[in-house]
C-alpha cells in the first residue's frame, strides 16, 4: 500500500470514530447507560480481536499493564456514561465538547511530566481551548457564567463525568508514552470496559432493555465502526504521513459534533459551532506548540522499528483517538 492510500485509510478512521457520539448516544436511549455503553464495548471487544488481534499480555510492561487498563477503563466508562446520562441530546453534544479538552490537556501533562519541549503558543492554545467549552456551555450567550452555571446544573453528573473523562485520558495518553514501550494493549482494554460496565449493570438497579430495531441498528454500527476504525488507524499509522493525521484529528471535535447532529436530529446554534471551532483551534495550537520546539528533526513515527516509537503529541492518535474518546 502506498503511503497516500495509508494516509487516507487513516483519515478515514478519523471519520468513523467521529460518529461513536452519535451512535453511542442513540444506543443509550434504547438501552439505557449503562447496559447500552456495555453492548457497544462488548461487541467493540469481540471485533477487535480479529481486526487489531488479542496480545500477549504476560509481555507488556507491568506498569503499562495496570496503569493503562484502569485509566482506561475508567475514562471509557466516564465518556459512555456522560452521554447516557445527558438530560437531552443536545446537551450530550455539548457534554462531549467538554470531553474534547482532552487533546489540550495531553499536550501540557505531556509538557509537565514527559519534559516534551514546547513555546508561547501553549498559552494561547489551552486559553482558546477553555474559552471554546465554555462558549459552548454559554449556549446563545457566549461567555455568560451564570447561564453556564445553570446549564450545567440542568445534569451535573453528565458534564462531571465528561471534565473528568478529558484529564483520565491525557493522564492515559502520558502513561502510555511513558511506559507501554509500542505495546498495544487496546483490545484488552476495550474488553475489561465491557466486563467493568456489565459489572456495574448487574450490581445496580438499571432499566431495561428495549431492543427496538433503531437502536439494534445503531448498536451494531457503533461496534462495527470502532473495530474497523482501529483496523484502519493502524495501517494509517505504520505506513501513512501521521502528521496530517495528527492535523485532521485535530478537527474531530467540529466532525464529531456535524455527524452528531446528523445521527440525532438534534440542530446546533451558530454559537455552538463557534465553540468547537475555538476548541480545534486551541488543541492544534498545542499540538503546534510542541512542533516548533521540537528542535531535533525527529520523525513521529520511526517506521523502521518493530514497534512505533512516537513523540509525546502522537502518543494519543497511537493508542486511541477519542474517542470515542475516547
Amino acid at each position: 500500500m502506498t503511503s497516500q492510500k495509508a494516509t487516507l485509510t487513516g483519515l478515514v478512521a478519523i471519520v468513523l470514530w467521529s460518529t461513536m457520539i452519535g451512535l453511542i448516544r442513540g444506543v443509550s436511549e434504547g438501552l439505557g447507560p449503562v447496559g447500552g455503553a456495555a453492548m457497544i464495548y462488548s461487541l467493540s471487544g469481540l471485533l477487535l480481536i480479529f481486526t487489531v488481534g488479542l496480545p500477549d499480555i504476560r509481555r507488556f510492561p507491568g506498569r503499562y499493564l495496570i496503569a493503562g487498563s484502569v485509566l482506561f477503563v475508567s475514562y471509557e466508562i466516564c465518556l459512555a456514561l456522560s452521554l447516557g446520562y445527558a438530560a437531552t441530546r443536545h446537551q450530550a453534544i455539548e457534554v462531549a465538547m467538554v470531553n474534547y479538552l482532552w487533546p489540550s490537556l495531553t499536550i501540557l501533562f505531556a509538557i509537565l511530566f514527559n519534559g516534551q519541549k514546547t513555546n508561547w503558543l501553549i498559552v494561547p492554545g489551552l486559553l482558546i481551548a477553555l474559552t471554546g467549552v465554555c462558549w459552548v456551555l454559554g449556549g446563545e450567550n457566549g461567555l455568560n457564567p451564570g447561564v453556564i452555571i445553570s446549564n450545567v446544573a440542568t445534569s451535573p453528573l453528565s458534564y462531571l463525568l465528561a471534565f473528568l473523562g478529558a484529564f483520565i485520558w491525557a493522564t492515559y495518553c502520558t502513561v502510555t508514552n511513558k511506559y507501554a514501550r509500542g505495546f498495544n494493549g487496546i483490545t484488552v482494554f476495550v474488553l475489561l470496559t465491557a466486563a467493568a460496565l456489565w459489572l456495574h449493570y448487574f450490581l445496580t438497579p438499571q432499566p431495561a432493555m428495549i431492543f427496538s430495531l433503531p437502536v439494534i441498528a445503531k448498536l451494531f454500527t457503533a461496534a462495527l465502526t470502532l473495530g474497523f476504525a482501529y483496523a484502519a488507524w493502524n495501517v494509517g499509522i505504520l505506513h501513512g504521513n501521521v502528521t496530517i493525521m495528527a492535523v485532521g484529528s485535530y478537527f474531530t471535535p467540529v466532525m464529531s459534533s456535524a455527524l452528531a447532529a446528523l445521527l440525532l436530529s438534534a440542530p446546533l446554534s451558530f454559537s455552538f459551532w463557534q465553540g468547537a471551532v475555538m476548541v480545534c483551534v486551541g488543541s492544534l495550537l498545542c499540538w503546534l506548540a510542541t512542533r516548533r520546539a521540537d528542535s531535533d528533526g525527529r520523525a513521529d513515527v520511526d517506521i523502521k522499528s518493530p514497534r512505533c516509537n512516537l513523540t509525546p503529541f502522537t502518543t494519543q492518535l497511537r493508542f486511541y483517538l477519542s474517542p470515542i474518546f475516547l
